[in-house]
């Protein structure tokens, strides 16, 4: 086999896959932002809530963790618009991403917040702190810097998994590449090159994580 490398169409298309870049960084920390937000919500209603608020928070994280994130992209894409709710593609991209990252954030706090002994709640107790304090200085805190690591895992998994949005013509890295190739005939080159970005990203974003635990938690 004679192949010859060649990236000189692929680099001259960088602008194009810039801006695929840039929709991909758009969605990722977007959806870090409001996954994050609904796994807080959700494991504090999950762990503390009636049993009226926890039962359809356990539907919801069971189903969106057992099913497909490609086929929840396209019932909200495809399948939305009959029942007269649409949305473009990139804010399809956004809901779907976050409805599937809430559901595995849920879980992901829920096993912090379970991971705090009783009697560190009992000692805010005694102290005379109200719930909303004791959830906010003896629990959340030392929840969030147990369940960080698994936190962020999941974003990074959720930025690598931003690709499947170019399924719905999202015009994210992914599919700027696909059209690079349909346009160029390199394949194998512009999938090295895509494949090096996503592990660029994947590595800055380990290290931008790293970084934050160091500035929130270690020094306390």
């Amino acid at each position: 086999m004679n192949y010859s490398l060649q990236f000189r169409d692929v680099f001259a298309a960088w602008e194009f896959l810039l801006d695929g870049l840039v929709l991909t960084l758009e969605l990722s920390l977007v959806t870090m932002v409001v996954g994050l937000i609904i796994g807080l919500a959700g494991a504090a209603g999950r762990v503390y809530g009636p049993q009226w608020v926890s039962a359809p928070i356990a539907v919801y994280v069971e189903a969106i963790r057992n099913t497909p994130l490609i086929v929840q992209l396209f019932l909200i894409f495809f399948g939305l618009p009959s029942a007269g709710l649409k949305f473009d593609a990139d804010t399809a991209a956004m809901v779907a991403l976050s409805i599937n990252l809430g559901a595995y954030t849920i879980e992901i706090v829920r096993a912090g917040l379970e991971a705090i002994p009783k009697s560190q709640i009992e000692a805010g107790q005694s102290l005379g702190l109200s719930n909303v304090q004791i959830f906010r200085y003896v629990i959340v805190f030392p929840a969030l810097r147990l369940m960080y690591p698994a936190l962020a895992s999941q974003f990074i998994l959720l930025m690598l998994a931003t690709s499947v949005v170019s399924q719905i013509s999202a015009q994210d890295l992914f599919h700027t590449a696909s059209i690079v190739q349909s346009r160029t005939f390199r394949d194998f080159e512009v999938y090295i090159v895509v494949a090096a970005v996503y592990l660029a990203l994947a590595l800055v974003f380990r290290l931008l994580f790293a970084g934050l635990y160091q500035l929130i938690f270690a020094r306390r």
